[in-house]
């Protein structure tokens, strides 16, 4: 038995592009006959037309605060992806350490992050440095916890075949834990980017005077909902783009298992 990096996921067809394409379409066309049939006022809901006349208007207002956002989440969620790896790693290897700290993790994994806001404004005060350590904390507990349940579901019978000849403790590691935790290590990734994009924009609304969530802010306050939209638009693909990182990295990389 050992772990081998597995064949790639399938490719991609025409339909899983087509079908969510056609689903934009079509999404895109009921909001403009809703707009034209209910004659609904612009600053209520203006036309897809004149979001995009804001976003192709000023192309660089948009390129500077998504870099911006996208610098926030780049610093803050690979600060708590690569905290949350590591504890995870640890927390499987030293028994009484998962014993120690797991159930606190649990604990305040189910607390709104929101609410730390305020104690990090006291401590850390304003500006880039509670921005980064407000998302590190969002995507650092998705991250530990699925990745801790992967490295648990190796089965005994095969921690036991890895010991009766000896291997060493890395070896187990690398050709037995690590396989079985790879799905798990990525669906914590993807919720850990997922949540880090949210922990940007809620970031920027308290702290920040830059980036997509200060855009969404600044356009509600002024009732610009076209830029309020285009913002929105431009953070969507910016998340998506960041998920589809990570999907294409699983579809590589599919590490799993096998038996000889």
């Amino acid at each position: 038995m050992n772990g081998r990096v597995g064949e790639p996921g399938s490719p991609v067809s025409v339909a899983d592009v087509a079908l969510p394409l056609g689903g934009l379409a079509v999404a895109t066309a009921a909001w403009w006959a809703l707009v034209a049939a209910a004659d609904v006022p612009p600053y209520l809901l203006p036309p897809p037309d004149a979001v995009a006349a804001v976003l192709l208007g000023n192309p660089g207002l948009f390129v500077r605060n998504a870099a911006a956002t996208a610098r926030k989440i780049a610093i803050g969620g690979g600060v708590g992806i690569a905290a949350g790896l590591a504890l995870a790693v640890s927390i499987s290897r030293l028994r009484w350490l998962r014993r120690a700290v797991y159930p606190y993790l649990v604990t305040v994994r189910v607390l709104p992050k929101i609410a730390i806001a305020p104690l990090l404004l006291i401590y850390v005060g304003t500006g880039m440095t509670t921005a980064v350590v407000f998302i590190g904390l969002i995507a650092f507990f998705p991250m530990v916890l699925s990745t801790a349940a992967g490295f648990e579901r190796v089965p005994a019978e095969q921690r036991d075949l890895l010991r009766s000849v000896d291997a060493g403790s890395l070896d187990a590691f690398l050709r037995l834990e690590l396989p079985y935790a790879v799905p798990d290590l990525f669906a914590g990734l993807k919720q850990s980017v997922t949540l880090a994009v949210i922990g940007a924009v809620v970031a920027e609304w308290i702290v920040a005077d830059s980036g997509l969530g200060f855009l969404v802010l600044l356009a509600s306050e002024n009732v610009q909902v076209d830029l309020m939209l285009a913002a929105l638009v431009v953070l969507v693909a910016l998340g998506l783009a960041l998920y589809g990182l990570i999907a294409v990295a699983q579809r590589r990389l599919v590490w799993t298992p096998t038996a000889d």
